[in-house]
């Protein structure tokens, strides 16, 4: 696989870590997964800071997903899924979950998760607008952005945003972006790194990704909740709050929700 797929061992490692040690996220399918792919990353990747950090992040998505089903039915569309199992631990199931990545991406997903009535895989470039006018048909859309945004320009993510409003009438989004700050650090620190990924977009003005679409800011979300962080042990809450909760952190790192 290319380096940009490569990143998604790094969040599948921190998920399958918390896992075993029964914290934060129950997912037993990253830990079979991981244990199957063995694949080897080091460095930072393997920080159990960050693989804290990870997996608070993506319960932070399990439970959005899980609220925004609770409204009604929808599609569920989780772009740049990875190897993620989001279908398996969101217990509130839509008509039909929708787990999209590069061809080579669903190709491994393939021998872990099989498909149902109510679940499908698609190979996917999000940067490929036509692709994402092509996706089912729905009044209303749940799209998950986890971990996808920094590998998208400007030009690229207004595209997407702009060919998913005008399939769906109604549309919810929750995406993770680093700043521009955070981008340019990135370069200087940042696990992905150590996978190859050498370019990576930030963004501090958002309305120019949704200019012309109808999507509006919602609210920004906490990576890291305090409900959360009260699943460490004691002394590790001190380091983790120091690491990640500061205002340094929120000057790399957000979470925004748009609706349409």
């Amino acid at each position: 696989m290319n380096e940009v797929n490569n990143t998604l061992f790094i969040p599948l490692y921190g998920k399958s870590y918390v896992s075993k040690k029964n914290i934060i996220l129950n997912d037993p399918k990253a830990e079979e997964i991981w244990e199957s792919e063995a694949f080897p990353i080091r460095g930072k990747s393997k920080s159990k800071w960050l693989a804290y950090n990870m997996a608070m992040r993506a319960r932070v998505f399990d439970d959005w997903t899980e609220k925004m089903l609770e409204s009604g039915d929808a599609v569920v569309l989780h772009i740049g899924c990875g190897l993620d199992s989001r279908c398996l631990r969101v217990k509130k199931k839509p008509s039909l979950w929708l787990d999209c990545d590069f061809e080579e991406v669903i190709e491994i997903r393939r021998r872990y998760y099989e498909e149902t009535e109510h679940y499908r895989m698609r190979a996917l470039d999000a940067s490929d607008s036509e692709a994402v006018r092509t996706l089912p048909e729905c009044d209303t859309a749940v799209v998950v952005l986890e971990g996808i945004s920094m590998y998208l320009s400007e030009e690229e993510l207004h595209s997407l945003f702009l060919a998913l409003s005008k399939k769906y009438p109604c549309l919810h989004i929750l995406m993770d972006v680093y700043t521009v700050f955070g981008a340019k650090a990135s370069k200087f620190k940042n696990p992905v790194n150590e996978v190859g990924v050498t370019e990576l977009y930030g963004y501090d003005d958002l309305e120019p990704l949704i200019r012309g679409t109808g999507l509006r800011i919602v609210q920004e979300h906490r990576f890291t909740r305090e409900d959360l962080i009260r699943e460490l042990s004691a002394q590790e809450q001190k380091i983790f709050r120091l690491l990640f909760t500061g205002k340094m952190y929120r000057r790399i790192y957000r979470l925004y929700e748009f609706e349409k």
